[in-house]
């Protein structure tokens, strides 16, 4: 699980160190939600009702939705850290974490432990991201704004934006 860097200058940014643990969890979890309900899970969705069979696939595509725009998202902060976009390139609605649906915990309950983990994990990745992508954009500043034109002094003396 990746862990906010907290500095005065720095609260609520994603790094880039953050966004490359972010985007190993989410490449490691989109492989496993893959493996788990496109093979492993098939002997598991054949014991369920024809109910709990169709949220077994309605979950699984709001798994790969929710890993899909996580993925997306992060990618487009290493194109900011990079030089390819700008911050306000990358702030645009298009450029922002996509909605992913909720899940159902009626339909969540009646799933097997390993659908019900996936799921688990893949909302939790999500709205550890969500987080970060409201964070960018928030009206409120985080800081005051004496620290906050200190930390963009520093980014632009000692790193780019």
């Amino acid at each position: 699980m990746a862990v906010m860097e907290e500095s005065p200058n720095n609260e609520g940014r994603i790094t880039p160190r953050l966004i490359d643990q972010f985007y190993t969890e989410a490449m490691l979890l989109a492989d496993e939600a893959r493996a788990y309900f496109d093979e492993e899970g098939r002997d598991d969705r054949q014991t369920l009702e024809p109910f709990a069979r169709v949220g077994f696939a309605c979950e699984s595509l709001k798994v790969t939705t929710r890993v899909m725009h996580i993925v997306a998202w992060l990618l487009t902060q290493r194109a900011i850290e990079s030089g390819e976009l700008t911050q306000i390139e990358g702030q645009r609605p298009e450029r922002r974490l996509g909605k992913a649906n909720e899940s159902d915990p009626k339909v969540v309950k009646i799933l097997p432990e390993k659908a019900q983990a996936l799921i688990r994990q893949s909302s939790e990745l999500y709205e550890r991201i969500r987080w970060f992508d409201e964070g960018q954009v928030s009206d409120v500043p985080a800081q005051s704004p004496a620290r906050a034109l200190m930390g963009r002094l520093e980014r632009d003396l000692f790193g780019g934006e």
